[in-house]
């Protein structure tokens, strides 16, 4: 059988569990735990959190790992650097291996970070005169000059962040593993590792991703594995992973307030005349509440993606009558493209938030896609912009 390229990773049939915390150290826990154990409910101190999880991932391949938490996205990376066993199946990774799997992965706070460089660099298998050759590009990518030998448990989170990716990135890793940390960083560091990223992926180093900002996913990686609570619920090219994964979340959080002084119980999103609503073209929000008494409210919408963060917000203020108010909102050109949308809601009276921040309607919007820009590794917007473009030679 041949072997396998640098940079590769076979995973086969991975299973993986954990046992429930334990609780207090309290008799009265021990007796309940003993009764569970004689009620035959030994099993329920376990849990599984990989079900039978299979991939593989080619050199120079970006892959990213989408799921809510506690789907076993971090618990996949661990297998796959090797700081957890699977309960069953196997993993074969090939080549050096940089994880950036939590802020203080690799990372020993009594250590300075100078020593913390030669560390990491050690245990990935480089020689002291190598790390050496790297330590100053290091630290110059993670802004520490300042602070390299201060000893990591005074750095604050952000640094520790910023050691760990550059260390994790510059030691010529074939496998660089990235979980969510980035989000601590602030944007210009955070579009600094990206770039890094696409840098690496031109190198041919093959990254696993995982992070819950779905435009840099979406933007850095060319196939999506989305895990469903364990399980491989799509494995595909990202566009299409994402749209499922969008989909499943909002399907899952859909809500209508009815609860409080001012509920909610209708919201529908069209097009203009009730047609399907179209890029460019007008969208018609309507929400019908149900109040206790007369009131003036502040009505905030937003279109998402999938996840809490908008594309864009409107917002006006609202007199509701005693019972029931229909309230319209006209938006003239919709700037988004083909695809399923999702609109937000919040309701302010008098500055207090009486319903919260929630999604409670769907759109599916024809029109045109966004231009695919293949790896360029940047944030996009997910917004439709028509131009137009002159170019005259000379």
């Amino acid at each position: 059988m041949p072997s396998r390229p640098l940079g590769s990773i076979e995973a086969t049939s991975l299973w993986k569990r954990f046992r429930s915390d334990r609780g207090r150290m309290m008799l009265r826990d021990t007796v309940e735990r003993v009764q569970r154990r004689m009620r035959g409910g030994s099993e329920g101190d376990w849990r599984w959190v990989l079900l039978d999880v299979g991939f593989s991932a080619e050199p120079g391949e970006a892959l990213a790992l989408l799921g809510t938490n506690g789907s076993g996205k971090s618990t996949l990376l661990k297998l796959i650097n090797g700081v957890m066993y699977p309960y069953a199946g196997s993993v074969d990774v090939r080549g050096r291996v940089g994880a950036l799997i939590d802020v203080r992965g690799g990372i020993h706070p009594d250590l300075t970070g100078r020593e913390n460089v030669y560390l990491y660099g050690s245990l990935v298998g480089l020689t002291r005169k190598q790390v050496a050759e790297r330590f100053d590009e290091i630290v110059a990518f993670a802004e520490l000059e300042h602070a390299v030998d201060r000893q990591v448990k005074f750095y604050s989170t952000g640094m520790q962040m910023r050691l760990g990716f550059a260390v994790a990135s510059h030691v010529d890793p074939d496998i660089l593993l990235v979980d969510e940390v980035l989000a601590v960083g602030d944007a210009t560091f955070q579009q600094k590792c990206l770039d890094r990223i696409g840098l690496m992926l031109r190198r041919g180093t093959t990254l696993v991703f995982v992070s819950h900002d779905l435009a840099a996913v979406e933007a850095t990686c060319d196939r999506g594995v989305w895990l469903d609570e364990g399980v491989v619920a799509a494995d595909g090219p990202v566009r299409e992973s994402l749209a499922a994964y969008r989909t499943h979340v909002e399907s899952e959080v859909q809500v209508i307030a009815a609860e409080g002084p001012i509920q909610l119980r209708k919201a529908t999103l069209t097009g203009a005349g009730g047609r399907l609503a179209t890029t460019e073209s007008p969208l018609d929000v309507t929400l019908v509440f149900e109040s206790d008494a007369a009131t003036t409210c502040r009505v905030s919408l937003g279109l998402t993606e999938g996840g809490a963060t908008p594309i864009f917000v409107v917002s006006d203020e609202v007199r509701l009558a005693s019972g029931s108010t229909t309230v319209r909102c006209r938006l003239p050109h919709l700037p988004v493209p083909r695809g399923r949308f999702f609109c937000w809601l919040a309701l302010l009276e008098s500055n207090r938030e009486v319903i919260t921040w929630q999604p409670v309607a769907s759109v599916d919007v024809g029109g045109p896609d966004l231009d695919p820009v293949p790896r360029a590794v940047v944030r996009l917007a997910p917004v439709h912009v028509p131009s137009t473009w002159d170019v005259e030679p000379g």
